[in-house]
Protein backbone atom coordinates (compact mmCIF):
# COMPACT_ATOMS: atom_id res chain seq x y z
CA UNK A 1 0.00 0.00 0.00
CA UNK A 2 1.11 3.54 -0.25
CA UNK A 3 0.56 4.58 3.06
CA UNK A 4 3.08 1.72 4.37
CA UNK A 5 6.25 4.01 3.71
CA UNK A 6 4.72 6.49 5.54
CA UNK A 7 3.93 4.35 8.52
CA UNK A 8 7.41 3.13 8.59
CA UNK A 9 8.62 6.30 8.36
CA UNK A 10 6.65 7.57 10.91
CA UNK A 11 7.69 5.12 13.26
CA UNK A 12 11.57 5.37 12.83
CA UNK A 13 10.88 9.03 13.67
CA UNK A 14 9.19 7.93 17.22
CA UNK A 15 11.97 5.76 17.90
CA UNK A 16 14.79 8.10 17.20
CA UNK A 17 12.99 10.80 19.46
CA UNK A 18 12.44 8.00 22.07
CA UNK A 19 16.59 7.24 21.83
CA UNK A 20 15.77 3.91 20.20
CA UNK A 21 18.68 2.90 18.23
CA UNK A 22 19.35 -0.05 15.81
CA UNK A 23 22.19 -2.17 17.22
CA UNK A 24 23.71 -5.77 16.04
CA UNK A 25 21.17 -5.78 12.99
CA UNK A 26 17.54 -5.98 14.58
CA UNK A 27 17.96 -5.54 17.94
CA UNK A 28 17.09 -2.27 19.97
CA UNK A 29 18.11 -0.77 22.77
CA UNK A 30 16.75 1.88 24.83
CA UNK A 31 19.28 4.80 25.50
CA UNK A 32 18.32 6.72 28.19
CA UNK A 33 18.87 10.15 28.34
CA UNK A 34 20.96 12.42 30.10
CA UNK A 35 19.61 14.40 33.41
CA UNK A 36 17.85 17.57 32.42
CA UNK A 37 20.35 20.62 32.46
CA UNK A 38 18.65 24.06 34.48
CA UNK A 39 17.39 26.17 31.77
CA UNK A 40 17.62 23.69 28.86
CA UNK A 41 15.31 22.34 27.04
CA UNK A 42 13.18 19.48 28.98
CA UNK A 43 14.84 16.26 28.38
CA UNK A 44 11.70 14.31 30.07
CA UNK A 45 10.76 10.48 28.78
CA UNK A 46 8.56 10.68 26.25
CA UNK A 47 5.00 9.17 25.94
CA UNK A 48 4.35 5.91 24.70
CA UNK A 49 1.41 6.95 22.73
CA UNK A 50 1.44 5.34 19.23
CA UNK A 51 2.87 7.47 16.27
CA UNK A 52 0.85 9.99 14.41
CA UNK A 53 1.44 9.38 11.13
CA UNK A 54 2.38 12.39 8.93
CA UNK A 55 -0.41 14.42 6.76
CA UNK A 56 0.33 14.55 3.16
CA UNK A 57 1.02 18.68 1.92
CA UNK A 58 -2.15 18.20 -0.13
CA UNK A 59 -4.47 16.62 2.71
CA UNK A 60 -3.41 19.79 5.37
CA UNK A 61 -6.27 22.29 5.55
CA UNK A 62 -5.55 25.62 4.93
CA UNK A 63 -4.40 28.20 7.30
CA UNK A 64 -7.14 30.91 7.57
CA UNK A 65 -6.63 33.92 6.14
CA UNK A 66 -5.44 36.70 8.48
CA UNK A 67 -5.93 40.66 6.73
CA UNK A 68 -2.95 42.60 7.66
CA UNK A 69 -4.48 44.67 9.57
CA UNK A 70 -5.03 42.25 12.10
CA UNK A 71 -1.37 41.57 12.55
CA UNK A 72 0.17 42.51 16.40
CA UNK A 73 2.10 46.09 15.99
CA UNK A 74 4.93 46.49 18.86
CA UNK A 75 4.07 49.38 21.26
CA UNK A 76 -0.28 48.62 20.83
CA UNK A 77 -2.29 47.73 23.29
CA UNK A 78 -1.04 44.33 23.34
CA UNK A 79 1.86 45.72 25.05
CA UNK A 80 4.50 44.74 23.20
CA UNK A 81 7.62 46.55 23.36
CA UNK A 82 8.35 49.61 21.21
CA UNK A 83 9.55 49.36 18.02
CA UNK A 84 12.10 52.41 18.31
CA UNK A 85 13.43 50.22 21.81
CA UNK A 86 14.45 47.01 20.20
CA UNK A 87 18.14 46.41 19.15
CA UNK A 88 18.90 46.74 15.37
CA UNK A 89 19.86 43.75 13.63
CA UNK A 90 23.76 43.13 13.55
CA UNK A 91 24.65 44.03 9.86
CA UNK A 92 25.49 41.01 7.71
CA UNK A 93 29.03 38.72 7.96
CA UNK A 94 29.14 39.16 3.94
CA UNK A 95 29.53 43.21 4.61
CA UNK A 96 32.92 42.98 5.92
CA UNK A 97 35.59 43.45 3.37
CA UNK A 98 32.69 44.98 1.17
CA UNK A 99 35.68 47.66 0.79
CA UNK A 100 38.47 45.99 -0.31
CA UNK A 101 39.42 46.98 -3.95
CA UNK A 102 39.40 50.54 -3.19
CA UNK A 103 42.10 52.00 -5.01
CA UNK A 104 45.05 52.84 -3.02
CA UNK A 105 46.22 56.30 -2.10
CA UNK A 106 48.76 58.21 -2.57
CA UNK A 107 51.99 56.84 -1.88
CA UNK A 108 53.12 57.99 1.55
CA UNK A 109 56.80 59.22 1.86
CA UNK A 110 58.55 56.68 3.48
CA UNK A 111 60.20 59.33 5.96
CA UNK A 112 56.77 60.55 6.59
CA UNK A 113 55.60 57.55 7.53
CA UNK A 114 56.17 57.16 11.51
CA UNK A 115 54.34 60.65 12.14
CA UNK A 116 51.79 59.59 10.11
CA UNK A 117 51.27 56.27 12.10
CA UNK A 118 51.65 58.14 15.41
CA UNK A 119 48.96 60.74 14.56
CA UNK A 120 46.66 57.51 13.63
CA UNK A 121 47.95 55.64 17.13
CA UNK A 122 46.14 58.60 19.00
CA UNK A 123 43.18 58.75 16.74
CA UNK A 124 42.86 55.00 17.93
CA UNK A 125 43.12 55.72 21.13
CA UNK A 126 40.04 57.92 21.41
CA UNK A 127 37.88 55.64 19.42
CA UNK A 128 34.25 54.83 21.24
CA UNK A 129 33.14 53.56 17.70
CA UNK A 130 31.38 50.50 19.05
CA UNK A 131 31.01 48.63 22.74
CA UNK A 132 34.40 47.10 23.11
CA UNK A 133 35.83 50.58 23.79
CA UNK A 134 33.89 50.31 27.36
CA UNK A 135 35.71 47.05 28.20
CA UNK A 136 38.95 47.57 27.13
CA UNK A 137 41.97 48.58 29.38
CA UNK A 138 43.77 50.42 26.60
CA UNK A 139 43.83 50.20 22.57
CA UNK A 140 46.20 47.81 20.69
CA UNK A 141 47.45 50.02 17.86
CA UNK A 142 50.06 47.67 15.96
CA UNK A 143 54.09 47.34 16.15
CA UNK A 144 56.87 47.22 14.15
CA UNK A 145 58.31 49.17 11.49
CA UNK A 146 56.77 51.49 9.00
CA UNK A 147 58.85 50.54 6.06
CA UNK A 148 58.01 46.98 6.92
CA UNK A 149 57.82 44.24 3.84
CA UNK A 150 55.40 42.01 5.43
CA UNK A 151 52.51 43.02 7.59
CA UNK A 152 51.09 40.42 10.05
CA UNK A 153 47.72 40.57 10.61
CA UNK A 154 45.48 38.78 13.73
CA UNK A 155 41.98 39.27 14.55
CA UNK A 156 41.92 40.84 18.11
CA UNK A 157 44.36 41.63 21.42
CA UNK A 158 43.91 39.00 24.35
CA UNK A 159 44.08 39.84 27.86
CA UNK A 160 48.28 40.29 27.96
CA UNK A 161 47.91 42.33 24.54
CA UNK A 162 44.94 44.58 26.41
CA UNK A 163 47.11 44.99 29.37
CA UNK A 164 50.47 45.92 27.31
CA UNK A 165 48.95 47.91 24.83
CA UNK A 166 51.37 45.74 22.03
CA UNK A 167 49.82 43.09 20.08
CA UNK A 168 50.87 39.12 19.99
CA UNK A 169 52.82 39.51 23.44
CA UNK A 170 51.30 36.65 24.94
CA UNK A 171 51.60 32.80 24.42
CA UNK A 172 50.54 32.99 20.65
CA UNK A 173 52.81 35.46 20.91
CA UNK A 174 55.78 34.19 21.52
CA UNK A 175 55.09 31.34 18.94
CA UNK A 176 54.91 33.88 16.50
CA UNK A 177 58.43 35.31 17.67
CA UNK A 178 59.51 31.71 16.84
CA UNK A 179 57.65 31.88 13.36
CA UNK A 180 59.42 34.92 12.66
CA UNK A 181 63.10 33.26 13.57
CA UNK A 182 62.49 30.86 11.49
CA UNK A 183 62.53 32.78 8.64
CA UNK A 184 65.11 34.84 9.66
CA UNK A 185 63.00 37.96 10.72
CA UNK A 186 62.37 40.07 13.46
CA UNK A 187 59.31 41.99 15.07
CA UNK A 188 61.61 45.51 14.80
CA UNK A 189 61.43 44.13 10.80
CA UNK A 190 57.76 43.61 10.08
CA UNK A 191 54.49 45.38 11.62
CA UNK A 192 51.93 43.62 13.60
CA UNK A 193 48.63 44.57 13.61
CA UNK A 194 45.32 42.88 14.60
CA UNK A 195 41.56 43.65 12.96
CA UNK A 196 40.14 45.08 15.91
CA UNK A 197 42.23 47.00 18.51
CA UNK A 198 40.29 46.32 21.08
CA UNK A 199 40.43 43.23 23.49
CA UNK A 200 36.67 41.56 22.83
CA UNK A 201 35.52 40.36 26.67
CA UNK A 202 36.45 36.93 27.29
CA UNK A 203 38.70 36.42 24.48
CA UNK A 204 35.57 36.26 22.33
CA UNK A 205 35.25 36.63 18.49
CA UNK A 206 34.67 40.17 17.30
CA UNK A 207 31.33 40.54 16.54
CA UNK A 208 30.33 41.43 12.66
CA UNK A 209 29.53 45.32 14.08
CA UNK A 210 33.02 45.65 15.69
CA UNK A 211 34.94 44.36 12.49
CA UNK A 212 32.91 47.01 10.61
CA UNK A 213 33.45 49.63 13.35
CA UNK A 214 37.50 48.71 13.34
CA UNK A 215 38.85 47.55 9.81
CA UNK A 216 39.03 51.10 8.27
CA UNK A 217 41.86 51.53 10.99
CA UNK A 218 43.54 48.73 9.78
CA UNK A 219 43.03 49.59 5.91
CA UNK A 220 44.79 52.43 6.61
CA UNK A 221 47.80 51.32 8.11
CA UNK A 222 48.08 49.00 5.46
CA UNK A 223 47.91 52.11 2.62
CA UNK A 224 50.34 53.94 4.99
CA UNK A 225 53.09 51.17 5.27
CA UNK A 226 52.08 49.46 1.87
CA UNK A 227 53.72 46.24 2.76
CA UNK A 228 54.67 43.91 -0.30
CA UNK A 229 52.74 40.84 1.15
CA UNK A 230 50.15 40.89 4.28
CA UNK A 231 50.40 37.56 6.24
CA UNK A 232 46.57 36.53 7.45
CA UNK A 233 46.82 35.11 10.83
CA UNK A 234 43.28 32.99 11.15
CA UNK A 235 39.75 33.65 10.26
CA UNK A 236 39.16 37.19 10.89
CA UNK A 237 41.89 38.90 9.68
CA UNK A 238 41.29 36.55 5.93
CA UNK A 239 37.59 37.57 6.17
CA UNK A 240 38.41 41.44 6.58
CA UNK A 241 41.20 41.69 3.62
CA UNK A 242 39.67 38.92 1.02
CA UNK A 243 35.89 38.60 1.96
CA UNK A 244 36.78 35.11 2.20
CA UNK A 245 34.47 33.53 5.08
CA UNK A 246 35.32 30.01 4.59
CA UNK A 247 37.51 27.54 7.11
CA UNK A 248 41.08 29.06 7.09
CA UNK A 249 42.18 25.46 5.93
CA UNK A 250 40.29 25.93 2.72
CA UNK A 251 42.05 29.21 1.81
CA UNK A 252 45.55 28.16 2.50
CA UNK A 253 48.01 27.54 -0.59
CA UNK A 254 45.09 29.76 -2.59
CA UNK A 255 46.18 33.26 -4.69
CA UNK A 256 44.48 36.47 -2.84
CA UNK A 257 45.32 40.12 -2.87
CA UNK A 258 44.19 43.02 -0.71
CA UNK A 259 44.18 46.34 -3.53
CA UNK A 260 46.75 44.46 -5.31
CA UNK A 261 48.97 43.10 -2.28
CA UNK A 262 49.62 39.72 -2.02
CA UNK A 263 47.85 37.94 0.64
CA UNK A 264 48.72 34.67 2.57
CA UNK A 265 45.76 32.89 3.93
CA UNK A 266 47.47 30.73 7.28
CA UNK A 267 46.12 29.62 10.87
CA UNK A 268 46.53 32.01 14.27
CA UNK A 269 49.36 31.06 16.39
CA UNK A 270 46.72 29.99 18.92
CA UNK A 271 45.36 27.25 16.69
CA UNK A 272 48.69 25.57 16.96
CA UNK A 273 49.20 26.06 20.43
CA UNK A 274 45.85 23.77 20.54
CA UNK A 275 47.11 21.49 18.01
CA UNK A 276 50.44 21.34 17.96
CA UNK A 277 50.74 18.01 15.36
CA UNK A 278 49.72 20.57 12.89
CA UNK A 279 52.58 22.79 13.23
CA UNK A 280 54.02 21.95 10.11
CA UNK A 281 51.32 24.19 8.35
CA UNK A 282 52.73 27.22 9.65
CA UNK A 283 56.29 25.98 8.39
CA UNK A 284 54.70 25.71 4.46
CA UNK A 285 52.77 29.04 4.96
CA UNK A 286 56.25 30.50 5.93
CA UNK A 287 57.91 28.95 2.61
CA UNK A 288 55.02 30.90 1.01
CA UNK A 289 55.90 33.74 2.00
CA UNK A 290 59.41 33.73 1.30
CA UNK A 291 58.59 32.86 -1.88
CA UNK A 292 56.37 35.75 -2.03
CA UNK A 293 58.97 38.26 -1.25
CA UNK A 294 61.47 37.23 -3.31
CA UNK A 295 59.00 37.46 -6.19
CA UNK A 296 58.17 40.92 -5.43
CA UNK A 297 62.05 42.06 -4.79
Amino acid sequence: MESTPKAWQATLAYWLECGLMFRSGSQLEFHTPPPRVRGGPSLARPSLAPPVLPVAPEERPPAPHRPLSSWAVPGDAGGSIPAQSQPPPPPPQEMIGARIETPLPALVPAAERPAVLARMATEVADCAQCPLAKTRTQTVFGVGTAEASVCFVGEGPGAEEDLRGEPFVGAAGRLLDQMLHAIALERSQVFIANVVKCRPPGNRNPHTEEVLACQDYLFRQLEIIRPKVIFCLGKFALLCLTGHAEAVGQARGRSFSWRGIPVIASFHPAYYLRTPSRKRAAWEDLLRLMKQLHQTE
